[in-house]
Formats: C-alpha cells, sequence, structure tokens
C-alpha cells in the first residue's frame, strides 16, 4: 500500500484527469479515501461498474449526486460492457477539452489514471478496452513499476494504478458491505456476520427480493419484522443447508446469502442510498470529534499539577 501510493504520488504531475471504478451496488463505500486524498485536485470521472447487478433507481441517484461535484463525471457500465471505450472517452475529454486528439488534429496526449479497491472490475474494463489495439509501454520516467502505461489510442493514455483497500474503514457498514461485495479478503471477516447484516438491509428495502428468491413462506409486508436469525435459517432450510437432526448449518447458509448477492441471483440491489452513505459519514465523524474530545481530556488531566 505504501508503495501504491508513493507511485500514485509520483504519477499525478504528468495526469490529467483520474477515473475511480466504483461498485455501483456500494458506490460510497467502493470510493477509495487514499486515492481521492492523493487525486483530489484532478478532474474524476467516476465509472460505476456492475450496474447491471445494482438498483437503477440507485444508480441514477448516485450519478447524480456525483455529476453535482466540482470537476466530476460520472457513467454506469455493466459488467460485461462490450464498447465501453465511446462513454470513457467523451466523460474524460469533457474534463480535459485541451488534450488528446479532437477534431481530427492531435494536441497534447491525454493521461489518465485510473484506479479503485479490489474486485471492482477495473482488470475486466481495461482488457475490453485494449484489445488487440493497445501495447502496453516500458516504464515512464518518475512513475514506479507499479504503474503501467497503456495506450489505448494515439494521444490518449492510461495509467493503470494497482487495486487496494485504504488502512482502516472508519464505517462500520462500509466494512459489512465491501466483505459482502467481495472487496475484503475472507480471512478478514466472518461470513454468518456479513450475511445477517446483508439480510437486515435486504429485509428493509428489498423484502420482495428474499421471498422470491427463497421461497419464505411469509408475505414480503412481513419480512421487515423477521428477525436477521430467523431469515438465515430460513435460507438454510430452503437450500438444505442443513446438519444432522434437521438442523441449520448457519455456515453453509450465509455463504449461499453471499454468493446470491455477489452472482445476482438476489436481482439488482444497492446496498446504500446517498443520504444513508451521508448519514453514516457524519455518525462516524463525530465518533472521531468526540473521542479526540475525550483524549485530549485525559492529556489534560494528567499534565494538571496535584495539590
Amino acid at each position: 500500500m505504501h508503495s501504491t501510493r508513493k507511485a500514485i504520488a509520483e504519477c499525478m504531475p504528468e495526469i490529467d484527469v483520474t477515473i475511480e471504478m466504483l461498485d455501483a451496488r456500494l458506490p460510497g463505500s467502493s470510493a477509495n479515501p487514499m486515492l481521492k486524498a492523493l487525486t483530489g485536485h484532478k478532474p474524476a470521472l467516476k465509472i460505476l461498474n456492475k450496474a447491471d447487478l445494482a438498483d437503477p433507481l440507485q444508480t441514477e441517484a448516485w450519478l447524480a449526486h456525483y455529476r453535482s461535484l466540482a470537476q466530476t463525471q460520472a457513467i454506469a457500465l455493466d459488467a460485461g460492457e462490450r464498447a465501453p471505450m465511446g462513454p470513457i472517452k467523451r466523460a474524460v475529454q469533457a474534463l480535459a477539452p485541451h488534450r488528446g486528439s479532437l477534431g481530427g488534429t492531435l494536441s497534447k496526449p491525454l493521461r489518465v489514471l485510473i484506479g479503485g479497491i479490489p474486485n471492482v472490475g477495473k482488470s475486466t474494463l481495461i482488457n475490453t478496452l485494449t484489445g488487440k489495439r493497445a501495447a502496453k509501454t516500458g516504464d515512464e520516467a518518475g512513475v514506479t513499476r507499479l504503474i503501467q502505461r497503456i495506450v489505448l489510442e494515439d494521444g490518449f493514455y492510461l495509467f493503470d494504478s494497482p487495486g487496494v483497500l485504504w488502512p482502516k474503514i472508519e464505517l462500520e457498514q462500509s466494512g459489512y458491505n465491501l466483505a459482502a461485495t467481495g472487496a475484503i479478503g475472507k480471512n478478514a471477516y466472518e461470513d454468518i456476520d456479513v450475511a445477517l447484516q446483508t439480510l437486515a438491509y435486504l429485509k428493509t428495502h428489498y423484502p420482495a427480493t428474499l421471498v422470491v428468491r427463497y421461497r419464505i413462506g411469509v408475505l414480503a409486508k412481513e419480512i421487515p419484522q423477521t428477525s436477521d436469525e430467523d431469515l438465515l435459517d430460513a435460507v438454510g432450510r430452503k437450500r438444505a443447508a442443513l446438519r444432522a437432526g434437521n438442523r441449520v448449518d448457519v455456515q453453509k447458509a450465509a455463504e449461499i446469502v453471499i454468493h446470491d448477492l455477489r452472482s445476482g441471483a438476489l436481482g439488482r440491489v444497492t446496498l446504500e442510498t446517498v443520504p444513508e452513505y451521508a448519514s453514516w459519514q457524519q455518525t462516524a465523524l463525530a465518533t472521531a470529534e468526540l473521542a479526540e474530545k475525550v483524549k485530549l481530556a485525559r492529556k489534560a488531566t494528567k499534565r494538571s499539577p496535584k495539590c
């Protein structure tokens, strides 16, 4: 992570526009604050990838949110998009109109850095963009080997940075969402906890999805009143995730829920809305400020002279 941070910092003076790949199912949680800190002064394109797995209404809301930010464009792409070059190039050129090939004349080359968290689909997108037309080149001066330059076409260079997570995930809900979608390594979380959190969100926002997918014997309007544990138990029984004595194998049931979310078997769902994510951030900020005040108060108490 330290090497990646250093490589991006070295590369930034040459970059005109940054592209950040986001997961359309969790556009706020999949935004890397480390990348923002390093590239925030540059025009940015936010790509909400895997939009075919996300709630289309929420995707539109997130696109509107990002487009409302200064020097920012946002587009949505399906995971299997076959021709993403057109919308990406138009969005990038709108952010840097005086760079790259415009109107048939070649001006200064357009240099774009692309980044994103693990498992967000960045490598797949780059492979789709390059095909047989592009060629990877050697290291640029001042750029470490961690970042590769890819020539997409004359006057359009893409700098690919490694996918990394930031050191500490401050928002608890973001941590669960990142784990549910596979951005966090399996050894860093418990499947059962992640499945229960996922079910807790789905039962409130997408109750009919649970009824349709798992044929749970209750009406959709009754799902929100069902406990998360009972829902997981019902999933296990419907999917024959059972142990001796007709007991539900909770671990296996949890794995089923997570697999169904990642594969799209649960349908098009988004795990966070724009207002929800903003609320999570405000709560985390207030908690951090309170913790800092307590820390300072304790230091002041230790420094106070004893009578």
